[in-house]
Parts: C-alpha cells; structure tokens; sequence
C-alpha cells in the first residue's frame, strides 16, 4: 500500500472522529495529515511527512481557533428558549385573582396558566400585570414588574 493512501485513511478517520466528537483538533490533525498526504506524493520521506502534518496541524490550530470560537459564541447567543423556559421573563395578566398563600390564574398569550406569589403580601386582583419568574411542574410563580 502507498503512503500516501496511508495519510488519506489517517485523515479520513479523523474526519469522521471530528464529526462524531466536534473536538476541533481531530479537524487539526486532519489538515496535517492531508498535507502529509502532499508531502508523500512529492516524494519526501517519512520524517518529513511526519514534521510537516505536527507542523500543519499547530498551524491549523492556531487559525481555526478563533474562527471557531466565534461560531461557537455567534450559536450560544442565539439559542431559543423552549417549553415552560419560554415563559420565563413573559409577562401575564391575572384573570382570577391570586391571594396570599393561594394560587390564582393568569394568562399569557391566551393560554390560562395557574399561578402563585410568593413574594407579594396583598391580594392581586384581576387585570394586574405580573412577570413570570419561576415554574414548578405546572404551576407558574409570578411577581410585580420592577
């Protein structure tokens, strides 16, 4: 079998290592060997091979860090809230009044969610603005808006 057809498998592996793992240096090591694959078609020996894939793969690092670290960031800004994460920060507004120390019911977006607060000590009554703060299986906790 040729070298070079060595350096393919090698980087074909890696290839799949890094879409199994999403660790960027699989990807590193495959550009160096790839280049190490270059390397052996020119004719150079192995210890060249070798010094240029730990040589392209420092260098891969080194480029690919920062653009991956911005697309990293760029997709962690923009995650969506999902399910009953969704509903907090919303504001709702109370349709059946909430007393101290018993649930009442709010509405959000047309939905009519059961409700606690805690942290108020007087009755709210019907049509009172709150936002939702917290969520225990079903049951939403409210406060005022600040």
């Amino acid at each position: 079998m040729e070298v070079w057809v060595v350096w393919l498998i090698i980087a074909s592996v890696l290839i799949v290592l890094e879409v199994i793992t999403q660790m960027m240096w699989a990807f590193c090591l495959s550009v160096g060997a790839l280049g190490a694959m270059a390397c052996s078609f020119f004719g150079l020996d192995l210890t060249w091979q070798v010094v240029v894939m730990a040589l392209l793969s420092v260098v891969a690092y080194l480029v690919f860090l920062p653009m991956f670290k911005r697309w990293h960031a760029r997709t962690e800004v923009h995650k969506a809230r999902t399910g009953m994460d969704a509903l907090l920060g919303r504001r709702a507004t109370v349709i059946h009044a909430i007393h101290p120390g018993q649930l009442g019911r709010a509405r959000i977006n047309g939905d009519n969610w059961q409700v606690k607060a805690p942290s108020v000590y007087e009755t709210l009554p019907a049509g009172t603005e709150v936002v939702v703060t917290a969520y225990d299986s079903i049951i939403l906790t409210v406060a005022l808006p600040e």
